[in-house]
């Protein structure tokens, strides 16, 4: 860092390296088929229910390479500081925060190992029942195709190699 960096208060982002893979995990749950056609309810639980499951699944990836090991810490250190700027956006004040970010991370916990289970198991009726116990679905929601989406998205995140990854150029 350079000096008038330091001077003025300007420090490096901690999170740069994962940055295009965060936006890139946001750009998928916001992608309307999963609304649409897959039913996740387009409201707040919905779409953090969307950003959890693409961010569980962009983990588990992470998991099985060991030249990114720091990796997943840094994405889920930048997973916690947008949903505290998203709180208090939101208008949840400083005493709530942190019990709330503190929840958020416990779903996300608990994605990681309901998905991981999931698509070890191989089974489609495994993936449908943690679809169903994660995510909010609207009236039509279709645990099914989630699962399968699940699927398909675990294969591409798998095809994609490290570096192409935290670029966020993820195969298709």
């Amino acid at each position: 860092m350079g000096l008038l960096a330091r001077l003025f208060g300007q420090k490096e982002d901690d999170h740069a390296a994962v940055r295009p893979l965060w936006a890139e995990a946001v750009r998928i749950a916001r992608t309307p088929e999963w609304y649409a056609r897959g039913g996740i309810a387009d409201t707040v639980p919905g779409r953090f229910d969307a950003l959890s499951m693409v961010m569980a699944l962009i983990l588990l990836r992470m998991e099985q390479s060991e030249a990114l090991r720091a990796e997943p810490a840094r994405l889920t250190e930048l997973f916690v500081t947008e949903m505290d700027g998203t709180l208090r956006e939101q208008g949840v004040g400083d005493l709530v925060v942190g019990k709330r970010v503190g929840k958020l991370m416990s779903a996300l916990g608990g994605r990681i190992e309901a998905y991981r289970e999931g698509l070890a198991a191989g089974d489609q009726a495994v993936l449908e029942g943690a679809v169903r116990r994660n995510v909010t679905l609207a009236e039509q929601g279709d645990a099914s195709w989630i699962a399968a989406e699940i699927v398909r998205l675990a294969g591409a995140l798998a095809a994609t190699d490290d570096a192409a990854l935290l670029a966020g150029r993820i195969a298709r």
